[in-house]
């Protein structure tokens, strides 16, 4: 833990130990300097975080509420759950507060055009309201197959006056529309920034994506000390919180960091089982997960055996990409996080048990942390805490969710079955 006590990274070059770095065209490397010219004197502008907290209480609705879920632990009969309601933040999950950090970045370095990707919409929802709120220009690419799963989401985009271009190349998700993103980007790079949305890519993107996220760790950490914010009044035993790129998760783990007895847990897709090679658990499947270069960052990558991006999969799209954000590799390394996987089965069961205890429809990339909990909290204390990081809300995931459990007869539980223990 002596690493953590003085935990600085990245360093200078932008790496996390082994990983992260900044592996990019020539064209791009001015627009990556200014962008971390104009993040490190944003950081240390009291007018910048004076804005951006103005907008985050007053558009946002921060700081977003922590509930107990007190059916969901006598249900299950262990620790007590409490969730961290990003759901709740205005436009439906935690991408908000990176994509409005982000854009007041492009209004300080005189930019006038957005370019985004976006795997299961949120990102490109909160980077549309973004430029809506600041007047800015916006493009977003996405997967032809993720355009057919959260339909709802490319209306609301559309809706806000963002441009919404279908990638049909490859496996037509995340993936292939972040390429697409970056080609834009290198094309129209004197007046074009790429909002990127999780903490991934090249130096400075994975720290400036952490840094505008971790709000939530921070908001969470006061509300489980104070009773009075709905928190048990100590710190949680274990945080849980879904990874694709990963920025939910650092967002929350990272003021926690310092707090040894605080196990934070990682939950990544395990879509048909890490068996049937159709997943993208990165860390669960070190067959196929080698450390490579995707996206202008070094970590884990899915690859097949000739080095090229294996395909991915999971119900939930904003798990469903080939890398994770390099500094999880770190924490991983140095022992401070944790990861496991839940299938597309064990997340549609947390996503049913939540709507049916709680009353909150989770976003399926939450239900993966969910699933998790399922497992976690009978093997825990009564006594003990357990704080998910309920990042999206379910609205979009309803048709993919009709035709997963609709299609299974008595796969939706009589109120019988799910009677409280």
């Amino acid at each position: 833990m002596s690493e953590l006590s003085g935990y600085r990274w990245p360093d200078e070059r932008g790496r996390f130990g082994p990983y992260g770095g900044r592996f990019v065209p020539e064209t791009l490397m001015p627009a990556l300097d200014e962008l971390e010219e104009a993040y490190l004197q944003a950081y240390n502008d009291h007018a910048f975080k004076a804005e951006l907290a103005r907008l985050f209480h007053t558009y946002v609705g921060r700081p977003t509420p922590i509930t107990h879920a007190r059916r969901l632990s006598r249900h299950l009969g262990g620790a007590q759950i409490y969730l961290k309601r990003e759901d709740l933040a205005h436009s439906g999950a935690h991408k908000i507060n990176n994509a409005l950090g982000q854009a007041l970045l492009v209004e300080r370095m005189g930019k006038k055009r957005i370019v985004a990707e976006t795997g299961a919409g949120q990102h490109g929802v909160a980077t549309a309201t973004a430029a809506a709120l600041l007047g800015i220009e916006c493009v977003v690419y996405m997967g032809t197959v993720d355009m057919g799963r959260q339909a709802p989401n490319v209306f609301r985009m559309k809706l806000l006056g963002t441009a919404v271009r279908g990638v049909d190349a490859g496996s037509k998700t995340l993936k292939d529309a972040i390429n697409e993103a970056i080609r834009d980007w290198v094309t129209n790079v004197q007046s074009t920034h790429y909002l990127l949305g999780s903490a991934l890519g090249p130096h400075p993107y994975p720290t400036i994506v952490r840094d505008f996220q971790s709000v939530i760790g921070r908001e969470a950490r006061g509300q489980m000390l104070d009773e009075a914010s709905g928190g048990p009044g100590r710190l949680p035993d274990a945080i849980v919180a879904c990874v694709g790129g990963g920025s939910n998760a650092l967002g929350i783990f990272h003021p926690f960091l310092a707090d040894e007895q605080v196990r934070l847990i990682g939950v990544e897709a395990g879509g048909r089982g890490i068996e049937s090679g159709e997943h993208a658990a990165r860390f669960a499947d070190p067959e196929t997960a080698r450390l490579g270069v995707l996206h202008g960052t070094r970590s884990y990558v899915m690859q097949d055996a000739d080095g090229q991006i294996a395909l991915t999969h999971s119900i939930s799209a904003g798990l469903d990409y080939a890398s994770v954000g390099p500094e999880h590799a770190l924490l991983r390394d140095l022992g401070r996080s944790e990861y496991t996987y839940a299938t597309d089965d064990a997340a549609l069961e947390g996503f049913r048990l939540l709507s049916e205890l709680e009353g909150i429809i989770p976003a399926l990339e939450s239900a993966h942390a969910i699933a998790h909990v399922l497992e976690l909290a009978p093997q825990m204390g009564r006594d003990q805490v357990i704080l998910v990081n309920l990042s999206g809300r379910g609205d979009k995931d309803l048709d993919t969710a009709m035709r997963a459990l609709g299609a299974r007869p008595g796969r939706l539980s009589t109120e019988n079955e799910v009677n409280e223990q």
